[in-house]
């Protein structure tokens, strides 16, 4: 499955002529592209599919849809074995950052 997926900004750089960001998705942190949301600042939250941030998306409604995806279990079958590693790890990946 390929779920749309809330996360929030920790950093963004120019990479090869693109705007990108490291992403924090509940303890699972990916680069995503933000070619379509150019304007998205470090500390906010966006809804990333495949890789790319479409939009923008409140704290609240992000984190609440966070906890949903892991209760049921659909962030473990969207990130496999990172999700299991970030999750096993605890709030340490956070501290470092």
């Amino acid at each position: 499955m390929c779920l749309a997926v809330p996360g929030r900004v920790l950093e963004i750089e120019e990479r090869d002529g693109a705007r990108m960001a490291v992403v924090d998705f509940g303890g699972v942190v990916k680069d995503v592209c933000l070619e379509y949301l150019p304007d998205l600042q470090v500390g906010e939250y966006a809804i990333v599919h495949v890789g790319f941030a479409l939009q923008r998306l409140d704290e609240e409604s992000a984190c609440r849809t966070l906890e949903l995806f892991a209760e049921i279990g659909l962030l473990q079958e969207e990130f496999g074995d990172p999700w299991e590693a970030a999750a096993a790890a605890g709030a340490s990946a956070e501290v470092q950052r």
